[in-house]
């Protein structure tokens, strides 16, 4: 596949995961439009980029709006061209949609609750249907806006981001885990739904990777491991957390349009084992 100069749009740039590929794709000699909420995040990757020599442009909005979309995308489409490639890595959780009990527990609908606990039946549901929304309304609005410049330009390729709660839901984090079954549900229909306009679309599900937000409950302070993390470890075979470059050869795969070209509507768990091991 020629990947110079087409040009490659990957939302939530700023982050661990995604900053990782937007650098390897202008690395590759893609124009990389790095878009997210937080300009300093971006312009993080971005100075990689620049000190590689690569090709990129800072784009701030929301993957939940989409006319903040749309105007990135006729921005891009006037100075560079179509976009070829979309990578929808912005989601996230919010650590107050996360119940603090992994199961029922009596007190809860009791007067006796403890102050610190918050299970199913005190979720704010604001922000439970908040993380619904950043992860999947946040991964439609690109890919309509996109893919209708894939659709006009002949075909692309799309990729979103799945976890291992596409697989099975983890405890504590309801809404996170509903969001991520749904993408890959979506992944598998869209597929299907832009097959005739040449644009394949699949889905990359990491494993436990650390960044800024799992750090805080997956390590000590002290940098070891939580009670969380160890558990982690106990599923894992290969027993430590992914490194953000070790997603970097799924990724290019499921992009490449000579490798997997015969390829979509899947979603490839790129985990450490974690899938494959019960931990008993």
């Amino acid at each position: 596949m020629t990947w110079k100069d087409k040009v490659a749009v990957v939302t939530g740039a700023g982050g661990t995961l995604c900053s990782e590929i937007a650098v390897d794709l202008a690395a590759k000699g893609m124009k990389v439009v790095l878009v997210g909420r937080t300009v300093e995040k971006l312009e993080k990757t971005a100075a990689r980029i620049a000190d590689a020599g690569g090709v990129c442009r800072i784009e701030s909005g929301d993957v939940n709006d989409e006319s903040s979309m749309q105007t990135i995308a006729d921005k891009v489409a006037a100075a560079w061209g179509l976009c070829r490639i979309l990578v929808n890595g912005a989601g996230g959780n919010n650590i107050n949609a996360l119940t603090t009990n992994t199961e029922y527990d009596p007190r809860e609908i009791t007067k006796e609750k403890p102050g610190d606990m918050r299970g199913f039946f005190d979720l704010d549901m604001e922000l439970f249907k908040s993380v619904l929304c950043t992860n999947t309304v946040g991964t439609v609005i690109p890919c309509r806006v996109f893919a209708r410049q894939m659709a006009e330009a002949g075909g692309g390729a799309i990729l979103n981001f799945g976890s291992m709660n596409t697989y099975r839901p983890l405890s504590r984090i309801p809404a996170y885990a509903m969001s991520k079954a749904a993408v890959a549900n979506f992944t598998q229909w869209l597929a299907a739904y832009l097959a005739p306009a040449n644009i394949r679309v699949n889905a990359v599900a990491p494993g436990f990777f650390v960044n800024e937000r799992s750090v805080k409950y997956l390590r000590t302070p002290d940098g070891g491991l939580s009670p969380r993390g160890e558990n982690v470890m106990h599923h894992t075979p290969l027993k430590r957390f992914g490194e953000a470059k070790e997603l970097l050869g799924c990724v290019e795969w499921l992009l490449d349009d000579d490798k997997a070209g015969f390829v979509t509507g899947i979603t490839v768990p790129v985990d450490g084992g974690f899938l494959s091991s019960t931990g008993v």
